[in-house]
C-alpha cells in the first residue's frame, strides 16, 4: 500500500481536504472522493479530453495529474460551471445548438471550451493563430475553435455544433 497525504482543495468554491493514496489521479478523486461524477474516465491515458477540468481556470486532463500536486489549487468540474440553477452560457449553446449526442465527452468538452474561450480573448495564440497578430483577442474561427478543441474527442462526431457554440458564446 503506498503513503497517504492529506490534500486540501476547492471543488467548485467548496474547499475539502481528503487523505489520499499518493498515486491518485486528480481524476479519480473528484469521481470516487468527492463524489462528482460529471468529469468522465474515458482512455485514462490523456488522449480523449473526457477528464478535463479547469485547474486555477486552466485547462488540464484529470486523468494525468496526481492528485496531490494539486493541493492548495482551485478545480471547476462540469458540475461548477452553473450558478444559482442558470446553466453557464455554453451549457445553454450546447443544448441549444445539438452540440451533443451520447454526452459522455460533454463534460470535459464544456470544461475545455470554457478555457479555449478564455486563452482566445487574452490573445494566447494557438498552433492556427496568423503570425504578426495583433495583442487582443484571438477570433475564434472554424479552425481556431478546432485547433484549441483538438485534444478532446467526440466518438458520435457531433464537432460541427460543438465548434458554433464555443463560436456563439465566445462572440459574447
Amino acid at each position: 500500500m503506498g503513503t497517504s497525504t492529506p490534500v486540501t482543495v476547492e471543488i467548485n468554491g467548496d474547499r475539502r481536504t481528503f487523505t489520499l493514496d499518493n498515486r491518485t489521479t486528480l481524476l479519480d478523486l473528484l469521481r470516487e472522493h468527492a463524489g462528482l461524477t460529471g468529469t468522465k474516465k474515458g482512455c485514462d491515458h490523456g488522449q480523449c479530453g473526457a477528464c478535463t477540468v479547469l485547474v486555477n481556470g486552466r485547462r488540464e486532463n484529470a486523468c494525468l495529474r496526481l492528485a496531490v500536486s494539486a493541493d492548495g489549487e482551485r478545480i471547476t468540474t462540469v458540475e461548477g460551471l452553473a450558478h444559482d440553477g442558470r446553466l453557464h452560457p455554453l451549457q445553454r449553446a450546447f443544448v441549444d445548438l445539438d452540440a451533443f449526442q451520447c454526452g459522455y465527452c460533454t463534460p470535459g468538452q464544456l470544461c475545455s471550451a470554457v478555457g479555449a474561450i478564455d486563452e482566445a480573448a487574452r490573445g494566447w495564440p494557438s498552433a492556427v493563430t496568423a503570425p504578426g497578430v495583433p495583442d487582443g483577442p484571438v477570433a475564434l474561427t472554424d479552425t481556431e475553435v478546432r485547433e484549441r478543441m483538438s485534444g478532446n474527442l467526440c466518438r458520435c462526431g457531433a464537432y460541427p455544433h460543438i465548434v458554433d457554440a464555443v463560436q456563439e458564446v465566445g462572440a459574447r
